[in-house]
């Protein structure tokens, strides 16, 4: 194993991808618990006008990814792509301290944070690049390991926000969230070199409907298994503190739990990537993510939630880690489209997830809505078993 880590660090820049996808994991969680309060408490908006804010701006993120995406795979500089998106980011948490109505939050954040989508994907879309380039054997395991470092931060985050809000209040957590994306801009601008696309010989067709296929089923179930995470990471506290009559401390191990055993899983499913395709393990998944919400819904008490983390653990580790690597696969000679593609699902899936589960969970109730995620999951799992791609789809694009 350390011998594999260690050759992870010949991939060019590799070190400064870890250190800026931790970086990003760390500055989007530092404020995400508490823009809600943010928003409700100092700003004195209702929580559907944050629905909708947040709905907006993530859908005008979803469309400016899959814009810069497209493009980013043809003749544009990623390093270039990265420093602008990372700056973008930075200008969008500032802007909350300059602006305080709601309209013209929505229309300036948006347009930021839309840009800012762009960071993450790109990171990883560059060292998908660095890692062909080098010829490396062990992709899955290098991109599985940067994502593991994406959920690292999100554990160290939201603590460093307790403390920044505790100590110097809002303007200090959203000034501190700006600088940790200027951080890092300096380190890409420094450090990286610039990384054009490398373009290859036009094809003498498009793709076919086959091809196209290929991508839109999976990525459908991909979509529906975002979602079933969402619907957990919403219901769950809910259903914990009212239909089992827990304490917010069961609520609180649950998540940390979860969390803390998302990243060593993570790391070893990417160590046996070449051992376990990532399309069995999004198969795999979809089993996981069915025997939880089983048991979920026949739940009598919290520690029964509690001792289920390893298998919510497991589903997380999958669809976040390893279907990255699975969309990277399915494109191999496009990063930036590939990587595109897979945080444009995440983020259709949340907010499908968000807005379904909190229906269902008003009109139905808390424990029915298990009774949904197992069907999600079912469906999930059938369109991955009858869909499995047979070969790497080639995206055709203009010079």
């Amino acid at each position: 194993m350390y011998t594999r880590l260690k050759k992870l660090f010949k991939i060019k820049g590799y070190r400064i991808f870890v250190i800026c996808v931790f970086l990003v994991g760390v500055g989007i969680s530092i404020t995400m618990p508490y823009l809600a309060l943010y928003f409700t408490e100092d700003l004195e908006m209702s929580s559907g006008a944050f629905g909708v804010f947040t709905a907006v701006s993530s859908l005008t993120g979803v469309v400016a990814n899959s814009f810069i995406g497209k493009y980013s795979d043809r003749k544009l500089d990623r390093k270039l792509i990265i420093m602008i998106a990372t700056v973008s980011s930075a200008l969008g948490y500032t802007s909350y301290l300059v602006f305080d109505h709601f309209l013209a939050l929505l229309i300036i954040v948006s347009f930021f944070s839309g840009l800012g989508a762009a960071a993450m994907p790109q990171i990883y879309a560059y060292a998908q690049q660095s890692a062909n380039e080098s010829n490396s054997d062990d992709k899955t395991f290098a991109m599985s390991t940067l994502r593991s470092l994406v959920s690292l931060g999100f554990l160290i985050g939201p603590l460093v926000g307790t403390i920044i809000l505790g100590v110097v209040g809002y303007e200090g957590l959203f000034l501190g969230t700006s600088a940790i994306f200027l951080i890092i801009a300096s380190l890409t601008f420094l450090f990286l070199p610039k990384k054009r696309a490398v373009q290859k010989k036009r094809a003498e067709r498009g793709t076919t409907s086959l091809e196209r296929r290929q991508l839109w089923f999976p990525l459908t179930a991909f979509i529906l298994l975002f979602s079933v995470n969402a619907i957990n990471g919403i219901v769950t506290p809910l259903f914990i503190v009212n239909e089992l009559h827990g304490k917010h401390t069961d609520v609180g191990l649950v998540v940390s739990i979860c969390a803390g055993l998302e990243i060593p899983i993570m790391f070893v499913l990417g160590a046996l990537g070449r051992r376990i395709s990532n399309h069995s393990l999004m198969v795999y998944a979809c089993v996981i993510a069915f025997i939880y919400s089983v048991i979920l819904s026949i739940a009598t008490a919290s520690w029964q939630l509690i001792a289920a983390q390893i298998l919510q653990a497991a589903f997380v580790a999958i669809v976040m880690g390893n279907g990255l690597s699975y969309f990277t696969e399915l494109f191999p000679n496009s990063p930036g489209m590939s990587t595109a593609i897979y945080y444009n699902g995440s983020i259709i899936g949340r907010l499908v997830g968000s807005l379904g589960g909190g229906m269902v969970a008003q009109f139905v109730g808390l424990r029915d809505v298990y009774w949904v995620c197992m069907a999600i999951a079912v469906i999930s799992f059938f369109i991955l078993r009858s869909k499995k791609p047979n070969k790497a789809i080639q995206i055709i694009t203009d010079n």
